[in-house]
């Protein structure tokens, strides 16, 4: 009887796994996003990933601007220079302006970072994965959002906003580039949004009220 009782958490634990991690859907441990290679058609997309510019040896802040408040990120230069580069110059040329969080799990995360708002959209290139880094996946840490594939990251990240986070450190396949120092609050707020089913997942995850960037300013020092 023990070895069925055992065999039946197993059974369980590995039906969680297998739902949290589902491919290519709008699952909770898939933070998803399917950016195109051949970009999404908005103004200011891109052939190919941005030259290096930042100093990795400088600190580097995001300070967002968003209809529900302000957060800062301080962001991982010296762990992920080449994803910091990234997330900076697309910062500095306004492309996250406007851009809303397309989808929230409140114990889970709030994604960002895609310009159509339907979890396909990129800036028009992709780039390297950098992994293996200090941190791990908790409340407040910001990471790409990318398909299974690797070198699949664009524009799209997410920020941890609960627990469920934690499961992603099973298969920490999303490159950690920073983590919220100011304004926690405000992000919990956004992750308390309520929300619907998205109809082209079935995962209930789509924002009953539209939640915008306002603005993205880096701050280095």
């Amino acid at each position: 009887m023990r070895g069925y009782k055992r065999v039946i958490a197993l059974v369980l634990s590995v039906t969680l796994l297998a739902i949290l991690m589902a491919a290519c859907g709008k699952q909770q441990g898939e933070v998803k996003n399917t950016d195109k290679v051949t970009g999404t058609g908005k103004p200011g997309t891109w052939s190919k990933a941005p030259e290096m510019s930042i100093d990795p040896s400088k600190s580097y802040q995001a300070i967002f601007d968003t209809n529900e408040g302000s957060f800062t990120i301080d962001l991982f230069a010296a762990d992920a220079p080449g994803t910091v580069n990234n997330f900076v110059f697309l910062a500095k040329q306004h492309y996250y302006d406007g851009v809303t969080f397309h989808r929230i799990i409140q114990d889970f995360m709030i994604q960002s970072g895609d310009p159509t708002a339907t979890g396909g959209g990129g800036p028009g290139y992709t780039i390297k994965d950098e992994l293996g880094g200090p941190h791990t996946y908790e409340p407040g840490i910001v990471a790409m959002a990318k398909t299974r594939s690797p070198d699949s990251a664009g524009s799209q990240f997410f920020i941890c906003t609960g627990g469920a986070s934690q499961n992603l450190n099973q298969t920490p396949d999303y490159p950690i580039f920073g983590k919220i120092s100011e304004g926690m609050d405000t992000v919990l707020k956004i992750a308390a949004t309520p929300v619907t089913v998205d109809p082209a997942s079935g995962e209930v995850s789509k924002p009953e009220k539209t939640i915008i960037i306002k603005s993205i300013k880096i701050k280095e020092s």
